[in-house]
């Protein structure tokens, strides 16, 4: 004998119903109509339609301010009947947003709300895969604002769950209004960390046409995928695969320089760091200077590896007559108090002219 399975979940009311703000918005309209059918029916002053009103719709059986005549009581009834409707509506939403937490939610979700409105020249970040959660933590490390944005709801607890307060929205990146929410209008940068190559160009070409001025950076999976990305607006793609197979086969034909190199990198082991020095956040007075008249390995004990040329075209080990132009800049190697020196070294560098 087949036994019927029966389905409970279809006798529950959907939470989209129970709204705080219906139920309040039908308390005031209930005595809205209550206090003006009162005064107009019964002649009653302000002061006695609301306590009339009260003693009505609260069962309390308080007596009447005066005895009302035959159309105040159907009035009366008609109230009480109604209100046993509203009354409920209340109650469930009430009792809904108390007991599934929804209130503490919808706090929590004004207060990241709130403080992603408050962000500039952040970077958003779409996913919070593998790659996404490393990118996190370099962040959180170096104190950059972010806010991620991932529509996966175990990727979403991993982040409710984490020790480092990281301001996310449980939306899906490929859509504008979930960009535009996490404030790319202000943004410094966006990464595109989605597994899916299509979504990952879909997020690129949104954000570049929102955002002109955005540095886009996009992982790929695909080596086809690169191509279509940079036509969609990247600025940088980068096949984490392909990066990895490189490391490995390099490990094996250099594996001194390679050791070297993650040594260097390495947060946690390593206090040597790399510095980018842009020809924009040069001081006025450090343009048109060339490197020897900058004087920074003297000054901070930091080098200058590298040049980029505005083309994108890199050139190691500067000569010492290179000058930065609009779009290029150096890259500064150095441990970290030598980074730090030379930032405060840049920073002053007009009072030390003068």
């Amino acid at each position: 004998m087949l036994k019927s399975r029966v389905n409970w979940n279809i006798y529950t009311v959907p939470s989209s119903f129970l709204s705080i703000r219906v139920a309040i918005a039908l308390l005031l309209l209930e005595f809205l109509i209550g206090i003006s059918g009162y005064m107009a029916i019964e002649g009653f002053g302000l002061i006695d339609a609301f306590y009339m009103m009260v003693i009505t719709i609260s069962t309390v059986g308080f007596s009447e301010v005066q005895p009302l005549s035959p159309l105040g009581r159907i009035f009366t009834a008609s109230l009480i009947i109604v209100n046993i409707g509203i009354f409920a509506y209340v109650l469930a939403a009430f009792s809904y947003y108390v007991i599934q937490g929804e209130i503490f939610k919808n706090m929590h979700l004004n207060l990241i709300n709130s403080s992603i409105d408050k962000l500039e020249n952040h970077i958003i970040l779409c996913g919070y895969g593998k790659y996404g959660r490393e990118i996190a933590q370099h962040f959180n490390k170096h104190r950059l604002p972010f806010v991620v944005l991932d529509l996966d709801p175990a990727k979403i607890e991993q982040l409710q769950k984490s020790d480092e307060k990281i301001l996310y929205l449980e939306e899906d990146a490929t859509h504008d209004d979930a960009l535009l929410r996490a404030g790319i209008k202000r943004a410094n940068a966006l990464i595109s960390a989605l597994p899916d190559d299509s979504d990952n160009v879909y997020v690129v070409l949104s954000a570049r046409q929102i955002n002109p001025r955005l540095n886009i950076i996009s992982r790929a999976k695909d080596p086809k995928s690169q191509k279509k990305l940079f036509m969609a607006g990247a600025d940088h793609v980068v096949m984490p695969e392909q990066i990895g197979g490189f490391y490995m086969a390099t490990l094996v034909s250099k594996p001194g320089a390679v050791e070297f190199f993650s040594f260097i990198t390495n947060e946690y082991r390593s206090d040597i760091g790399f510095e980018e020095v842009t020809f924009e956040h040069l001081p006025k007075e450090c343009r048109g200077r060339s490197l020897s008249q900058l004087n920074i390995r003297e000054s901070t004990g930091a080098n200058v590896i590298g040049y980029k040329a505005p083309d994108g075209h890199y050139e190691v080990n500067p000569s010492p007559h290179t000058v930065l132009g609009p779009g290029s800049s150096y890259i500064v190697l150095g441990s970290n108090q030598q980074l730090k020196q030379l930032r405060y070294y840049l920073e002053h560098y007009p009072e030390r002219i003068m």
